[in-house]
Formats: structure tokens, sequence, C-alpha cells
């Protein structure tokens, strides 16, 4: 069995500017960090070669991957052609509450599988790979921020360009600061969970408008400061 842990995050500045729709126009940029909190994925052998099995918030056993109802776990095991195998998730914080869940789902799913096909890869490779299943291949009109947070780890800047490529920068902090730091965050759960999808696709359609453009370029500034 091989288990993968991967952290949720939070996000200090910059949020919206890792969008297409903002990137494509002009360079983006946030300063974020991953939390003590984790998503972990298990994969190991499924008793039936022929099936594959899924738990996840539902209980999923098919025949072929094209039968899979979760999107990520399809197209990710589509990606590899991987059947005959049991993978389970479990998380420390529920979805939908503002944390990255999603993409440390697939970052972490992607890490599993690729270390149990024997591939070892680096922490930018799997940002850019979640990237490619959760834009491309599963259509989520969302940011890049997310998966980079969740598979580098850390507190880190990270740009983004309008070539698609993207840059993570390790914020290296006085060890005192950092407690400082650490010592005055505090983080409550209130309740409730929303759609980041639906809250990403509006505030895409949003940076159209120039006001709301250069709000989110000052948004941008802050975070480089």
């Amino acid at each position: 069995m091989i288990i993968s842990r991967t952290p949720f995050r939070i996000s200090f500045a910059g949020g919206g500017s890792d969008l297409p729709s903002f990137y494509h126009r002009t360079t983006g940029a946030v300063l974020s960090t991953s939390i003590d909190k984790y998503m972990y994925i298990a994969i190991h052998p499924f008793f039936d070669q022929k099936k594959i099995q899924l738990k996840y918030s539902k209980t999923e056993l098919v025949d072929c991957i094209d039968d899979i109802h979760h999107p990520i776990f399809r197209e990710v095991l589509k990606m590899y052609q991987l059947s005959g195998v049991d993978l389970n998730s479990i998380a420390d914080i529920p979805s939908g509450t503002g944390l990255g869940s999603s993409s440390a789902f697939t970052v972490g799913l992607l890490n599993a599988v690729r270390a149990y096909l024997g591939k070892a890869t680096s922490g930018e490779k799997l940002g850019q790979l979640a990237c490619d299943v959760e834009i491309h291949k599963v259509g989520s009109p969302i940011g890049k921020q997310d998966q980079y947070a969740a598979a580098c780890g850390g507190l880190n800047f990270i740009s983004f360009y309008g070539d698609e490529t993207v840059n993570v920068e390790k914020i290296i902090m006085d060890p005192g600061k950092k407690k400082e730091l650490e010592d005055n965050l505090l983080m409550v759960f209130v309740g409730g969970e929303h759609s980041a999808n639906a809250i990403l696709k509006s505030q895409s359609a949003a940076i159209s408008d120039v006001r709301k453009f250069e709000t989110q370029k000052e948004m941008f500034v802050i975070a480089s400061l």
C-alpha cells in the first residue's frame, strides 16, 4: 500500500490573479502557505484485478475507467490506464471550506498513482500535472495557485505568466519572525460550505470589467510587497 499526504493551503494575497483571464493580460502572483491539515490518498492492488474500487464520500466499484463517476479519479486513472486498484481518500477538513481541498486531492492522487507505478515526481511537476487534470481534462473554471501550493508546500510566492509557466519561490524567513507569524495566525471553522468553481467562474468573468481588473492588479501588488 502507498499513502500520500498532501497539505491544504491558505492564501494571504493575490487570489484571482492565478486565473487565465488575468495572467493572460499581465503577470499574476499569490502569497500562500500550506497548513498542517491534510488530504490522504491510499492506493493498493484490488482483489479483482479486472475492477476498480474507489472510496471517498461515496463508494464506486466499476469494471472500466470510463464508468467512474468521480471526474478527477476518472481522468487520472485514464492518464495512466491503471485498473485493478483500490483507492481511498480521507481528509482532515471537509470539502468546500476554501482551503484548496480539490487540488490537494488531485495532487495527492497523482503523487500516489505515480509512486505506485514507480515514477518519482517533483513538486512543481505535480502542480503542473494537477492543473492539466483539473483545468483541461475536467474543465473546472479555476486558477493554478491551489495545485502548486499543495504540491510544493511551505510559504511561497507563486507567479503566473501568460505563456502558462509558473514559478514557485520559497519564502525564507528568520526563525523568530516565522514563529511570531505562526503565533499570530488563527483559523476558525464557522460552518458552511461553498462551491469554489461557481465563485471562480464569476470572478473570471468579472475581470473583463476594467475597474475590477485594476482592483485585481492592486491585489497583485500587495502580494508582491
